[in-house]
């Protein structure tokens, strides 16, 4: 079993980063907030877990241990494959997973593509006693490692995407500093800011005439 791989980011496109380990390159399918924040060049680390089938091996990685938890209890669930665990991640913390199973929200996991009615309230009754909700990490202010941790990685992903430092800087700062119904700032997590970023930025074809605009400016 291989339980977390570590390296330099080969490549990243769509939901798979390529990590070199030992001269060798590892495909890792990683959720897409995952892949924009991975940068080639860069090293980086992943929890993983390899999902063997009759005609694959396929490794999943994620930047913490608690995604990865989810992910297991996820794959789990009867109806619900790797890739739709995946999904799940990719538009829910866990923490935020944690709330739908405590409140019997099985609507929040109707969202996620290929998760139907049926399988989205198995998934509810299947994680409850498994997942708790956990309290937000001790902060000063919005100055907290946590939220600036969140902060670095989404302006990353930003500027690898074209936009300029200031533009993404700004629009990070403005969603962190505020909360809408479907975000709390004490609750920050990567694929929701990023998310929400991308939201507020705009379609990414127009990053490149952003960052020249910033340029220029």
């Amino acid at each position: 079993m291989i339980s977390s791989v570590r390296g330099p980011v080969l490549s990243a496109l769509g939901s798979t980063v390529v990590i070199e380990v030992g001269g060798v390159g590892l495909a890792v399918q990683v959720t897409p907030s995952t892949a924009l924040a991975a940068r080639a060049g860069t090293e980086t680390r992943l929890s993983t877990t390899l999902i063997v089938r009759e005609d694959s091996l396929t490794l999943y990685g994620f930047p913490s241990i608690e995604e990865l938890s989810v992910f297991e209890l996820l794959v789990g669930v009867t109806g619900v494959g790797p890739k739709s665990a995946l999904g799940v991640l990719a538009v829910m913390t866990p923490n935020q997973i944690a709330h739908a199973v405590a409140a019997d929200d099985d609507a929040a996991f109707r969202k996620v593509s290929g998760v139907g009615p049926k399988t989205a309230k198995l998934i509810v009754l299947s994680l409850v006693g498994k997942v708790a909700v956990t309290a937000p990490a001790a902060t000063s202010g919005r100055g907290g490692v946590a939220t600036a941790t969140v902060s670095a990685t989404v302006q990353a992903a930003l500027i690898g995407l074209g936009w300029s430092e200031r533009v993404a800087g700004q629009a990070v700062d403005e969603i962190l500093a505020g909360s809408t119904a479907e975000f709390d700032a004490e609750d920050a997590g990567v694929a929701t800011v990023l998310r929400l970023a991308l939201a507020r930025l705009g379609p990414a074809q127009h990053a490149g005439k952003t960052a020249a605009a910033e340029r220029r400016s």
